[in-house]
């Protein structure tokens, strides 16, 4: 008779910068099998989610770890009044061991820990097993989130933005500190307390990419933070648009759209092919403005949700670019 062997006990711990390049695979092998892609290591291309996010705050990480091996993460993101998970990822050889759910206690004590009054997630909408599990923690389906794309057309005619239109790095630094009130300004008056300076602050420090902000007159009328190129959440020719926003109003769609002409220049300047965005669906009128505009849905998820169905910034009425992936 063999010898019965001793299961070691899964510990759930911050993840630390040594862990990364693990955690990167796991990452890529988890969603890459879950997808069927012959060669699950190559899902994302050379996209970076794991290294970027954990930059931005270590204290947001989370590892399990099995007998000293790392077998799971999960990054928690913090934007003010709003936080959500993902990706959450567990290794194929340890699928279905209760890992993820052990992995999501410790990360609703994080967002307790940061005092956040709506929670979200982005999953899989054809996955029942996913939506349970996510259920067990109060997160519960609203909506679905379609991630797009659109092809670039090439370098702009002029290397001048378009007017009222310019870009954080070519601010001066003692204009940085205003730029970034009117900043939380903006998207405060979307959802009260919505903050979106660590992005903003994560893709200048890290050389991720670049924010384009729309003036409407002296007041910030929009902004995108956007990642470009391999080694970001976009990778290479790509210009993802992680987060934007519009500042609610009677201006509020025709700086949508010179918004989307900042971001279509910025991609064109950086000599990206294709630009990619995610939007909610309850947000109709920027959904069709991006048709409108020749952007194309490629892959649609759903947003689990805390509270009730009128709860966080998803509605009509709100322009507002971002996924929670």
């Amino acid at each position: 008779m063999p010898t019965p062997q001793r299961q070691t006990e899964i510990i759930i711990r911050p993840l630390v910068e040594s862990d990364l390049a693990a955690a990167d695979r796991i990452l890529r092998l988890a969603f890459g099998t879950f997808l069927g892609i012959p060669d699950p290591s190559q899902f994302m291309g050379d996209a970076d989610f794991a290294r970027t996010r954990w930059k931005t705050d270590p204290s947001a990480v989370l590892a399990a770890e099995d007998g000293g091996k790392l077998v799971g993460s999960n990054f928690a993101t913090n934007w003010g009044s709003f936080g959500y998970f993902g990706p959450l990822t567990v290794h194929p050889d340890y699928w279905d061991r209760g890992i993820a759910q052990r992995l999501l206690g410790p990360t609703m004590e994080i967002f307790e820990r940061w005092g956040v009054r709506h929670r979200g997630l982005f999953t899989f909408a054809g996955s029942p097993k996913h939506v349970a599990l996510y259920q067990k923690f109060g997160f519960w389906p609203r909506d679905l989130v379609a991630a797009l794309e659109k092809e670039v057309q090439g370098a702009p005619q002029s290397a001048e933005p378009p007017s009222d239109i310019s870009l954080l790095s070519e601010s001066k630094p003692d204009d940085r500190g205003q730029i970034f009130a009117a900043a939380r300004q903006l998207t405060f008056a979307i959802f009260d307390g919505l903050d979106v300076s660590r992005e903003i602050r994560a893709v200048a420090e890290q050389s991720l990419g670049e924010t384009v902000l729309v003036w409407d007159g002296a007041n910030l009328g929009a902004l995108a933070v956007c990642h470009l190129g391999p080694g970001t959440e976009a990778g290479s020719g790509v210009c993802y648009a992680k987060f934007a926003a519009v500042r609610p109003g009677p201006h509020a769609h025709a700086n949508f759209l010179r918004l989307l002409e900042g971001v279509e220049f910025l991609a064109g300047i950086r000599g990206s092919t294709k630009i990619t965005a995610g939007v909610n669906l309850a947000r109709r009128e920027a959904f069709q403005s991006l048709l409108a505009r020749g952007y194309r849905t490629k892959m649609q998820g759903v947003a689990m949700e805390t509270g009730d169905a009128s709860s966080g910034y998803n509605r009509a009425g709100v322009y507002i670019l971002d996924d929670w992936r």
